[in-house]
């Protein structure tokens, strides 16, 4: 059996993209001012993005808990990664705000994160169709 063909391939994804946006949420949050600073991105930006994130990663993470993945919300998820990163590089080609070198990057690393993990839930999805009815989606794991 191959990683991608285990029946938790699909959840595992899942936890990680719930702890890549905690910790890159929780990081815009808690250091809101000095991350502005040092990437010259608008600290409101940085705030409101860090804010979603932690919402976004409370959802993921409930996602991933559930015995059978529910596949429309991780469908929108796959949908909205891809949508992220395309927002992230249209940010960086707008020319709005002055980014440094180390914003470039910031951007940069969020918009490949989320594509990666766009491919891997896509995958996943694809290699799970067929499964249960939506409503068993809903279920608890029962092990985290």
């Amino acid at each position: 059996m191959t990683v991608f063909a285990s029946p938790r391939f699909l959840p595992n994804v899942m936890w990680a993209d719930a702890a890549s946006c905690a910790a890159t949420g929780a990081l815009q949050v808690a250091f809101t001012g000095a991350l502005a600073a040092l990437t010259g991105l608008p600290a409101p930006l940085l705030m409101g993005t860090g804010m979603f994130l932690l919402a976004y990663a409370a959802a993921a993470a409930f996602m991933a808990s559930r015995r059978t993945p529910p596949r429309t919300p991780i469908g929108l998820v796959v949908a909205g990664n891809f949508g992220w990163a395309a927002a992230c590089i249209a940010l960086l080609v707008s020319g709005l705000f002055p980014v440094t070198a180390l914003g470039m990057a910031w951007v940069l690393a969020q918009a490949v994160c989320v594509v990666v993990l766009a491919e891997l839930q896509w995958t996943g999805l694809r290699r799970t169709r067929g499964g249960a009815g939506p409503a068993a989606g809903l279920a608890p794991a029962g092990r985290w």
